[in-house]
């Protein structure tokens, strides 16, 4: 039985022996075949293709890191900052590499003074992102503690951060920039690309946590932005800042501008507007102090045109210092209009009609000129255009169209009704008066050449309309609040009715005062603005002027003016 069944396995058994010595040679070759490549392989990139394993290393290792490029600083005339830009850092996290416990997050998240859930939420919704903010512009000491965690996943840049010195003095002026250091308002915006630097980029080696291990080398060297000087005197603006948010508290008024050039040069040396805000805390902007109302917004001026309007009168030689106009009764109807006066001024002279702000004498003289003279005028002072500093949303203001120009609006354009002028643009102007007959144009910049200036008026006219302002600014007269102790000032006082969509408001009003300081040799023009002040007057020579003076009185010391006039001879 044995013997059978051993013969019988081994004929079972020997037809599969060569099959099974197939498949281990089969095998054994299959195996040394991936062997061989593998070897291969391992050849070919050690040996023949270095660089690819060579460049996959670098590309877990070496990267190229963007170097911030500081914001361009933006200056007064004397150097002193208005904006500035500070290191900070931004906290990043790449969500894919945030540890998914609930504890390290929120170690995270008080770390970082974020609400835990709130955290949580924003890692969920950029879970299948590489970048997320963690948190931006922080003090390098605020930084830190997050730094020092070491987590996975939490990294960080260094930025610019734009600081105001000046705040809220300067701010409608300045303007701001967004948190990526873009300009949006103001002169930030106005020459964003001047002030933007351009970023470099260098070569670091770092480890698998993104940590810094070497700083390898420079790629591109970063380029700082352009430096701006501005034309304004900071020791100028912080004065007239203070003295017009005085006169707006003072008055319960609901905000104001005050606009000071340089007689001499057309440079804007102070620029101040209420209501105001602080660009270093945006938390709680009022809208209406984002604009600035001195180049901006374009307002009805009133009797302080009456003296560009009489310079058009006495260029033409229908009108001289010498002629009479009678204005009684003190009234006048024109295409159904009725123009009055305060009161009847009976007969007289220009500069009894500027002193005692004449509506019926501008009217008769307005209506003995052909109807473009003063339109002319005004045109060539600046008015109705662009003022051309740059500044984003500059005003032209409005003139009204000559086509069938009425005889009641060729009237009201010279007592300062039917126009539409900025601050800025009425300083302007004014500018001819003080400087022989050439008006300068305004510029916000420090200026390093000759100014830019039309002669508009022959001197002879200049100087007796400055000599005419003159008396207006004299004790018993309606301008003597604006009178500055040791210095002739010519000026003229302005009242105008507000203007809204429903037409002229019966209470609401604006006060002004147009200036030139000393008016025997004129430094500075000062343009004050006062709107709708609701406590007590409201007139311009009672809340705008006592403005003029303590500003203008103030400036002409700093900047070392000698008087030109003794103390009592000019005290109101």
């Amino acid at each position: 039985m044995s013997a059978t069944r051993r013969a019988t396995t081994s004929r079972t058994r020997a037809p599969n022996a060569p099959l099974a010595a197939g498949r281990y040679w089969f095998m054994l070759l299959v195996i040394l075949v991936a062997l061989g490549a593998l070897v291969g392989r391992v050849v070919y990139l050690q040996v023949i293709d270095r660089s690819f394993l060579q460049n996959q290393g670098d590309a877990r290792t070496l990267r190229t890191q963007t170097i911030g490029a500081h914001r361009g600083m933006i200056s007064d005339r004397n150097g002193d900052p208005l904006a500035i830009s500070t290191p900070v850092v931004t906290l990043w996290a790449n969500p894919q590499e945030l540890p998914q416990d609930p504890i390290q997050q929120t170690l995270l998240a008080k770390t970082l003074k974020v609400d835990p859930q709130q955290l949580e939420s924003r890692i969920q919704r950029y879970s299948k992102h590489e970048f997320m903010y963690l948190k931006r512009q922080l003090t390098p000491a605020e930084a830190k503690p997050v730094l020092d965690l070491q987590m996975p996943g939490v990294y960080s840049r260094d930025e610019y951060k734009r600081y105001y010195p000046a705040g809220e003095v300067a701010a409608q002026l300045v303007g701001v920039t967004n948190v990526d250091d873009k300009g949006q308002e103001g002169l930030e915006l106005a020459y964003n690309r001047y002030l933007t630097g351009k970023p470099g980029k260098r070569r670091v080696l770092q480890d698998r946590k993104g940590r810094l291990v070497r700083d390898l080398h420079l790629i591109d060297e970063a380029k700082p932005g352009g430096d701006l000087t501005l034309s304004i005197d900071l020791r100028l603006q912080y004065m007239a800042y203070r003295e017009l948010a005085a006169g707006v508290r003072k008055n319960d008024a609901d905000g104001g501008s005050l606009v000071m050039l340089d007689a001499r040069t057309g440079e804007v040396l102070a620029m101040a507007n209420l209501p105001s805000y602080n660009p270093n805390n945006r938390a709680d902007v009022d809208v209406r102090g984002l604009r600035n109302q001195a180049i901006t917004d374009a307002i009805e001026p009133g009797s302080v045109m009456k003296p560009l309007a009489m310079s058009a009168a006495l260029a033409s030689g229908k009108i001289t210092p010498d002629t009479i106009i009678d204005t009684s009764p003190g009234w006048m109807v024109v295409d159904g209009y009725t123009i009055k006066d305060f009161r009847n001024y009976g007969k007289l002279t220009p500069a009894g009609i500027l002193l005692h702000s004449s509506n019926i004498g501008m009217s008769h003289i307005a209506l003995q000129l052909p109807k473009e003279t003063i339109w002319d005028r005004y045109r060539e002072l600046g008015l109705g255009q662009s003022p051309g500093t740059g500044f984003p949303g500059e005003n032209s203001g409005s003139l009204p169209s000559l086509t069938n120009l009425p005889r009641s609006a060729q009237a009201a354009m010279a007592y300062g009704y039917g126009v539409a002028v900025t601050p800025l643009q009425l300083a302007s102007a004014y500018t001819a008066i003080a400087n022989d007959g050439k008006r300068l144009h305004p510029s916000l910049l420090k200026l390093n050449g000759q100014p830019d200036s039309d002669q508009i008026m022959a001197p002879k006219v200049a100087h007796e309309l400055l000599g005419m302002l003159g008396h207006i600014v004299q004790p018993n007269a309606g301008g003597h609040l604006a009178m500055v102790p040791g210095y002739s000032v010519a000026g003229k006082t302005g009242t105008v009715r507000k203007v809204t969509s429903s037409g002229y408001q019966e209470t609401e009003y604006r006060g002004l005062f147009a200036g030139i300081a000393p008016a025997s040799n004129p430094r500075i023009v000062t343009v004050v603005m006062i709107d709708n002040p609701k406590k007590g007057d409201y007139y311009g020579g009672l809340v705008a002027a006592p403005v003029f003076s303590r500003v203008v009185g103030s400036a002409l010391r700093l900047l070392d003016v000698p008087p030109d006039e003794s103390s009592e001879e000019s005290s109101p």
